[in-house]
């Protein structure tokens, strides 16, 4: 018997045919859809050399593309690092001890999660701009970020609180019982161990906050989306134009992907590294009582 057959029933002959005629007929349908696209817009001469010729040149680039790739960067990395700190310190509080902190946490939360993000960035758009809360250069910026911090930082917030609860009752109660103050225990033992397995979840949840920043456009924050409009209206090539910024959105979303998953190796290789330290050291100390790991006579 198989190991794979332990967990589910082996497919037989004629249900591995139908598998087989089911993935053809999937790409069949996938390829077809594809060619139909191509060529509506093949026939709308999308695809001569003429409307890819603008992105050869480098003013293009500096005028459009470059500026609106920089202005979504820096939204994402602000809402995503005030996120994360919002996130943490909501989450934190949701798991307090006290009933009215742990409810008002809660309301503050579960409300942000409920707005739309687009509602959120055209509300505080007005708002600021009617209240001149921001210079007038840096509104729509400061919309965009502060629409992004409170919905992505609301899902953060329980992303950690999950992430901790699903760490053993084992570990916190023999942290108490070693005289550690309930800020110690979340800082020493569960956050460390809770960050490692939150790790996936929080980049995806970067990943939206960059791919939200687009949103950005229908309050006329210069991000990557607007700019490819503008090159597209400039250079009456729009769809080769959202083509390529769709490229350079995917670009990012995976070179985060890629930072955030070395993160998460480096983070398990040290934890491992850290465990085997530490083992080590009390088989020494099991080995000679009379010592101590310093070299020294008890």
């Amino acid at each position: 018997m198989t190991s794979a057959s332990v967990l589910y029933d082996a497919p037989g002959p004629k249900a591995r045919l139908r598998y087989r005629l089911y993935s053809v007929v999937v790409v069949a349908l996938l390829l077809a859809a594809a060619w139909f696209v191509y060529s509506g817009l093949a026939e709308k001469d999308q695809f001569t050399a003429e409307k890819w010729k603008p992105f050869l040149e480098g003013q293009v680039w500096t005028t459009y593309l470059l500026p609106g790739l920089r202005g979504t960067v820096v939204a994402a990395v602000l809402s995503i690092t005030l996120a994360l700190v919002i996130g943490m310190t909501f989450g934190i509080l949701r798991l307090s001890d006290h009933r009215a902190v742990r409810w008002t946490a809660g309301a503050v939360v579960e409300l942000s999660r409920a707005i739309p993000v687009l509602i959120l960035m055209i509300f505080l758009f007005a708002i600021y701009s009617e209240y001149n809360v921001f210079p007038s250069d840096q509104l729509a910026l400061a919309a965009v970020v502060t629409a992004l911090t409170i919905y992505n930082g609301s899902v953060i917030a329980e992303i950690v609180r999950s992430g901790i609860r699903s760490l053993p009752r084992g570990q916190g109660e023999a942290a108490v019982a070693l005289g550690m103050r309930k800020g110690q225990l979340m800082r020493l033992v569960l956050l460390p161990q809770a960050i490692t397995a939150m790790l996936p979840a929080l980049v995806s949840q970067m990943v939206v906050a960059l791919k939200d920043s687009a949103l950005g456009y229908a309050i006329t924050y210069p991000e990557v989306v607007r700019a490819g409009k503008r090159l597209g209206a400039a250079e009456q090539n729009t769809i080769p134009a959202l083509l390529v910024v769709a490229a350079l959105m995917i670009v990012l979303n995976y070179a985060l992907s890629v930072v955030a998953t070395r993160l998460e190796k480096w983070l398990r290789t040290r934890k491992r590294g850290s465990s085997a330290v530490v083992a080590a050291d009390a088989n020494i100390a099991d080995a000679t009582p009379g010592m101590d790991l310093t070299g020294g006579k008890k």
